[in-house]
């Protein structure tokens, strides 16, 4: 499958998960909302390995990595960003969530001693200023207290995970691991991280009453995790880790049109020419606009 074709499947299925994480919150703790999510996925695949016959024998240093990888990506990362979510804006996490590029680009130079490619550094910042034009009117609502502080540690936390566990995972795919076999121990791994952490918390443990909740379980666990990120780690072995990172700056645009239809979202000048300077800073980070090129119109 193509670069394009892989991408648009994470951009549009991550885009829609926004909306349908909302509707796991005041049901149980969010930890276990993310050990359940990812539970799930796991069994999928496991499921889909047992019937396809996938060998899930994997050498004892891969396994090592996958675990560290399902402990930043998946326990790390998701845990912390749904805790961010209960004290902070979509704004802030959306504008924050850029930075993901930049902590990929430099952890991938760092522990991978791959090039730091300048076009995805310009198409990052490009990326940067319009999620931040998308989301200028949002910022107006905010007051500086600590719950607030508090949000902005848990998310900045949850993407410097998320950034190490992908450029982990790259490390992995380049010893010509499978993605499938990949993705089921890494989400494994990451499950017995989570729960050991809530068995080990004075966390109340309940069953959830709203049907709304387990529709979205199910559409988080099947295309939220196992798809999209099936795709993304396909993405991310043929492109690397730091040009992969770029969707995080694209799917916040399909969440906010999916929030016109379902929230009432209202659109103005700023937001529309946001989205255009994300489309050209994703154009220049993908190599569609060659940056000499770029350099010799600015000229």
């Amino acid at each position: 499958m193509s670069n394009t074709s892989l991408f648009t499947i994470v951009v549009l299925i991550w885009g829609s998960t926004w909306l349908a994480i909302t509707f796991q919150f005041g049901e149980i703790d969010p930890i276990l909302s993310v050990g359940l999510r990812f539970s799930f996925a796991a069994v999928i695949l496991g499921t889909y390995c047992f019937f396809k016959k996938l060998s899930l024998r994997l050498p004892l240093h891969i396994h090592f990595k996958m675990a560290l990888a399902g402990l930043c990506l998946y326990a790390l990362d998701y845990t912390m960003l749904y805790q961010s979510q209960q004290y902070i804006i979509s704004a802030i996490v959306a504008v924050m969530s850029s930075c993901m590029v930049y902590i990929n680009v430099v952890l991938r130079r760092v522990l991978l001693k791959k090039p730091m490619r300048s076009e995805v550094i310009v198409g990052a910042t490009c990326g940067l200023v319009g999620i931040g034009l998308i989301f200028k009117p949002e910022f107006a609502l905010i007051s500086a207290d600590r719950l607030l502080l508090l949000g902005i540690g848990f998310a900045f936390v949850s993407f410097f995970f998320a950034g190490l566990g992908n450029v982990i995972s790259e490390r992995i795919l380049d010893h010509g691991t499978p993605v499938i076999q990949m993705n089921f121990w890494a989400m494994s791994y990451g499950v017995l991280c989570i729960f050991a952490f809530a068995f080990s918390q004075d966390i109340v443990w309940s069953i959830p009453r709203n049907p709304h909740y387990y529709f979205s379980m199910l559409y988080l666990s099947l295309f939220g995790s196992v798809l999209a990120f099936g795709a993304y780690m396909k993405l991310l072995r043929q492109m690397g880790s730091d040009k992969a990172a770029y969707v995080v700056l694209v799917y916040p645009i399909v969440a906010l049109i999916l929030s016109t239809f379902f929230e009432g979202y209202q659109w103005h000048i700023e937001s529309v020419f946001g989205v255009c300077i994300v489309l050209f800073g994703n154009a220049i980070a993908m190599g569609k606009i060659p940056l000499p090129m770029l350099h010799s119109k600015l000229s």
